[in-house]
């Protein structure tokens, strides 16, 4: 269980690579990556199915992601049995690159294999959490 000072420290970040970042307004996917946007945070997308969002280049995958972006938290809108390979594309992102310190799996999200490969490499994990709700909850 993450705590709330932990929550107020992974969330004290200024990059989130949103992957599953939707290009629809209405979607979680897309409406949450917005806020966070207009709370000041850089939004990333990763989404292979487009080349834009919220005015920021989306990339195909993780691993397309320019080395320079300065990833803080990788945050997840994908259905939990892809997880696992998302969190292990963040760790070895980790380990390459040096820039992604939590990945965070949005409400209704959960995989064990995940929380296990994350937690292992020493970066922070949540899931099964809002980050939009979080945040307003304890950052505003």
């Amino acid at each position: 269980m993450v705590t709330d000072h932990e929550l107020r420290e992974i969330l004290d970040a200024d990059t989130v690579a949103v992957v599953g970042c939707s290009t629809t307004p209405g979607k979680a996917a897309h409406d949450i990556p917005a806020y966070l946007q207009n709370h000041g945070y850089r939004v990333i997308p990763v989404n292979p199915f487009t080349d834009e969002i919220l005015g920021e280049t989306a990339y195909d995958s993780l691993a397309d992601v320019p080395d320079d972006a300065d990833i803080d938290i990788v945050d997840v809108f994908r259905p939990s049995e892809e997880a696992g390979d998302i969190a292990a594309a963040a760790v070895e992102r980790h380990e390459s690159v040096g820039d992604v310190r939590s990945v965070w799996l949005q409400l209704g999200i959960t995989n064990e294999d995940a929380k296990q490969r994350v937690q292992e490499s020493g970066l922070e994990y949540v899931q099964d959490k809002c980050m939009k709700v979080e945040h307003g909850r304890l950052v505003r």
